[in-house]
C-alpha cells in the first residue's frame, strides 16, 4: 500500500515528521527491545533522535502480508554509521492499523552492533 511506501521513504530519508504522520494521535512505536513510545509527538522526537545517531539507512523489503487491521513485512536494513561503516541486518515489522493510521508499529531487529566500537 502507498502508506507503507511512505513509511519506508520517510525512514530512508531521515524524515521523523513524515514518519510520525502515519501514526494515530495515541499510536505506539516499539523499536527492538526499547520501551514503547506513545503518541505522535513522542514518536517524532524519538525517531528524530535515532536518525541523528546514524548517517542514514536504506530498506529492502522481501515480503509483505496483510489482513484486516494489520500487516507484516520483512527484509533487510542497511544502516550507515557516522564513521562511514555499514551494517546490514534482517528485520521484521508488524503494524496494527486503526483505519488508515498506525495504532501500533513494532520493529523486530537486532541493531546492537550499530553502536559497537
Amino acid at each position: 500500500p502507498d502508506w507503507v511506501r511512505r513509511v519506508f521513504a520517510a525512514v530512508d530519508a531521515g524524515d521523523a515528521r513524515q514518519f510520525a504522520a502515519v501514526f494515530a494521535e495515541d499510536g505506539q512505536f516499539i523499536f527492538g527491545n526499547a520501551p514503547a513510545v506513545v503518541g505522535r509527538p513522542a514518536v517524532e522526537q524519538a525517531v528524530a533522535g535515532f536518525f541523528a545517531s546514524i548517517r542514514g539507512c536504506r530498506h529492502a523489503l522481501s515480503r509483505f502480508c496483510a489482513g484486516p487491521g494489520h500487516c507484516a513485512m520483512d527484509g533487510t536494513v542497511t544502516y550507515l554509521r557516522h564513521d562511514g561503516r555499514e551494517l546490514t541486518v534482517p528485520f521484521a515489522n508488524v503494524f496494527v492499523m486503526r483505519g488508515d493510521q498506525g495504532a501500533e508499529y513494532r520493529i523486530f531487529v537486532d541493531a546492537s552492533a550499530l553502536y559497537a566500537p
